[in-house]
């Protein structure tokens, strides 16, 4: 136990390694995975003017550093390990907590786990050609017409680095946090050399001219709806509502150092000082690299860049034949810092829950290395599963990945729990009017009320051009109820 007055009320069961740059690295490791190199291309579709573009990058940092600022309040205030989960049970009550955290390690985590995996091992091809999708070990072996299970060498990959990451992490926080730090310094880099080269060396005057020339013209945009283009007014409206889909996707996962929160030194001072430096940092270069893809491509390359990659095509104009090769190198280690945030932090909800008995009991347990070593298997082999599953269109012939379509679903159902965090924020304000608040979030309560009503705005209207997707997330947290239910009852 410790003795230091400051640590009174908080987890002690943990090692306290990470410090303010370590958790700062942990925001910014977890944000910067493979979006920002490949949605602007759907947004540009979407939105179909380079200014509406950049406008929907600033909707989106100011949602971020929104919610991020409020997040600092709630996790100076409880700077337990789960974080998010801690919050929304304190806030709301015990099923709540546990949708949130049932959502989070079903799909959220390891649907994301997978994805970044895949997309390493995806990019890790273009320099070893054995690693592709295209080269199975076992083919294709259909469940249905649409589902099928496959293993290819990238598949494989992914799998061997997920267990490799998941290992490392169960030796304890000095091994994560070392990877964290050097990856995620690695790729920071990496990103701001895209920005500098862009900006600088990239300067494209035919492309600078016709796109901020004519920033508000709406050219090559696909229909949002039947019928709806951004060529009026609400069809404008919608299409910056849907292109916050891709742009919120890029920037998401900032909340994970909530999650380790039990492992931070002085948290109630490093946590929301994380959140804001890290969150800043990284949406920061967002809106950068845009700039830096508008002044070097004609915006009708950025709305046709080959399998959306925005960011190749970038480097690629300004290095002929190298640009791609460059890319991959980034991506790669882009992904696997990416990879190794998210398997530390996720298993911390995990092990919070199983504390409060709606998990299995062995995930609350720390090993000798004192980390949740079961809760980061469970999680490991769960996203592991996840990279099997095949989607198939049988009109294409073309396989998809089953993960990617979780994650589609659960958008809207993680905006949901990010609402209802901050409007926890506002209860906890009234129900424990007095409870020690180090950190208070800035501009209460205007930022936080903000926040609830854009994202309330955005959710609606994605319910409703969007519903094929939305609908699904909510169903899954749905299946969560039973199950909340089924770990509560008393044991026998």
């Amino acid at each position: 136990m410790t003795s230091n007055p400051r640590d009174a009320g908080l987890d002690t069961e943990f090692a306290r390694g990470l410090g303010a740059f370590d958790a700062t690295m942990v925001v910014v490791g977890s944000m910067i995975g493979s979006g920002i190199f490949l949605v602007s291309a759907e947004m540009s579709r979407v939105l179909g003017s380079p200014g509406w573009l950049i406008v929907s990058w600033l909707f989106t940092a100011a949602l971020t550093l929104a919610a991020a600022l409020s997040y600092g309040e709630l996790a100076a205030m409880m700077p337990r390990a789960g974080g998010q989960y801690v919050y929304l049970r304190e806030a709301f009550s015990p099923l709540w907590g546990f949708l949130y955290g049932w959502t989070l390690f079903l799909v959220i985590q390891a649907g994301t786990i997978a994805a970044v995996t895949v997309g390493f091992s995806r990019y890790l091809g273009v320099w070893v050609p054995g690693i592709s999708e295209d080269y199975y070990l076992i083919p294709p072996v259909h469940l249905t017409q649409n589902y099928a299970l496959s293993l290819s060498t990238t598949q494989l990959l992914a799998i061997v680095v997920i267990a490799f990451l998941t290992w490392t992490n169960t030796r304890g926080l000095e091994w994560g946090k070392l990877i964290q730090n050097v990856f995620t310094s690695a790729k920071t880099i990496a990103l701001a050399g895209l920005v500098v080269v862009g900006l600088f060396a990239g300067w494209n005057h035919a492309a600078v001219s016709a796109n901020f020339g004519d920033l508000w013209t709406i050219r090559g945009a696909v229909p949002v709806a039947p019928g709806l283009t951004p060529e009026t007014g609400f069809g404008l409206f919608v299409a910056l509502c849907v292109a916050q889909v891709g742009s919120l996707f890029a920037a998401d996962a900032w909340n994970n150092i909530t999650f380790t929160a039990g492992e931070v030194k002085d948290p109630r001072k490093n946590i929301p000082l994380a959140l804001a430096l890290g969150t800043g940092l990284v949406i920061g270069l967002y809106v950068l690299a845009n700039l830096a893809y508008l002044v070097t491509l004609p915006f009708g390359q950025i709305q046709n860049a080959a399998s959306d990659r925005v960011a190749t095509a970038t480097l690629e104009a300004v290095l002929p034949g190298k640009g791609a090769l460059i890319m991959a190198v980034g991506i790669v280690i882009s992904t696997f810092g990416c990879a190794n945030g998210l398997i530390l932090a996720g298993a911390r909800a995990t092990y919070a829950m199983a504390k409060d008995g709606v998990f299995f009991q062995a995930a609350g347990r720390l090993n000798g290395a004192q980390v949740p070593a079961w809760a980061l298997v469970l999680q490991g082999v769960w996203s592991c599963l996840l990279v099997l599953p095949r989607t198939y269109n049988p009109a294409t012939q073309a396989y998809g990945n089953l993960y990617s379509n979780l994650l589609d679903y659960v958008i809207s159902a993680a905006l949901l729990f990010y609402i209802l965090t901050i409007l926890g924020l506002f209860r906890l304000r009234k129900t424990r009017p007095d409870a020690e608040r180090p950190y208070r979030a800035i501009g209460y309560p205007f930022v936080p009320a903000l926040y609830v009503a854009a994202a309330c705005v955005l959710l609606s209207t994605l319910f409703v051009y969007r519903n094929a997707t939305t609908w699904p997330g909510f169903a899954i947290v749905a299946l969560g109820v039973p199950v909340y239910f089924m770990w509560s009852r008393p044991k026998a």
